[in-house]
């Protein structure tokens, strides 16, 4: 018997003692948020209780590589630090493969196979869709700068509007309620850099 409960505060009391304070964007908080996307989309893509439990542990493990390691490499971490964690929690091996390729959905760019791991991938990324979009960016913004402090902001306006082109969601969900307002968000970026560019040229 899968005990849920015990996972979540385990998992999650393991994120806000040991991830580095400069992850801004990669907090405790973000994989929080997307354990509650995932459950909320898979319920509208009409996914049954047993894979919403899966997708919820994918969700819970998706950034926990964070703990050990840097951006670089941190979802097979996460996968490593799931495939130790939960056989005490009663998944069977079979489950814990399948959690695995949904945590691997997650690497940029995204290429998820199977529905539960479109719903990860997109949960991930969901708030690109959302009224969220520059104040989550912001965050990230913060992140990455602490690494590359000589980042400024139209490269990292640059960085968005590229990754926003590039992007698309997979679930009909996403594609139905979170397209329109990314592609207003894009809309804006590249306005805001025509703007910082005629304001650099005049």
């Amino acid at each position: 018997m899968k005990n849920w409960n015990a996972l979540s505060i385990n998992v999650l009391d393991c994120l806000k003692s040991r991830l580095s304070p400069l992850l801004i964007y990669h907090h405790w908080k973000h994989t929080q948020h997307v354990v509650k996307i995932a459950e909320y989309i898979a319920q509208q893509e009409h996914i049954n209780e047993a894979d919403i439990l899966l997708l919820k542990t994918a969700a819970l493990f998706h950034d926990a590589g964070f703990i050990n390691t840097g951006t670089v490499g941190h979802e097979e971490e996460g996968i490593r630090l799931a495939e130790k964690k939960l056989p005490d929690f009663g998944y069977t091996k079979k489950e814990i493969e399948t959690i695995a390729g949904m945590i691997r959905a997650t690497i940029i760019p995204q290429k998820p196979k199977t529905k539960l791991e479109c719903i990860l991938a997109d949960a991930d990324l969901e708030y690109l869709g959302t009224d969220n979009f520059e104040r989550i960016g912001n965050k990230l913004y913060l992140e990455l700068k602490h690494y590359n402090p000589n980042l400024s902001l139209q490269e990292w306006n640059e960085m968005q509007i590229n990754f926003l082109q590039s992007h698309f969601y997979h679930t009909a969900y996403c594609i139905q309620n979170r397209t329109a307002v990314k592609e207003k968000n894009l809309k804006g970026l590249i306005q805001q850099q025509k703007s910082s560019l005629k304001r650099k040229s005049s």
